[in-house]
């Protein structure tokens, strides 16, 4: 009889920018993300949205995989750079 391994759940985030005119290939990549496209400013503000959420995500004590949908959302809406 073979032991089923339990599985760890995943969860990641994907930023995808749609707004690069100038041919140049951005790809940002991380443990739990990542980002590609994008013009250098809109990929810059998605690099730092990601970076910020996941350190509100360590502050309030939680990870991607067990944070509710609706908090998310709300995290990376006050992650956004102004």
């Amino acid at each position: 009889m073979t032991k089923k391994r339990k599985s760890t759940p995943k969860a990641a985030l994907l930023g995808v920018g749609l707004d690069n005119e100038d041919g140049h290939k951005r790809i940002t990549t991380g443990e739990q993300f990542a980002i590609v496209g994008g013009s250098e400013e809109t990929h810059g503000r998605m690099t730092e949205t990601v970076i910020k959420t996941f350190e509100t995500l360590k502050h309030r004590g939680k990870t991607l995989h067990d944070v509710e949908p609706k908090e998310l959302a709300e995290i990376i809406h006050r992650a956004k750079p102004e």
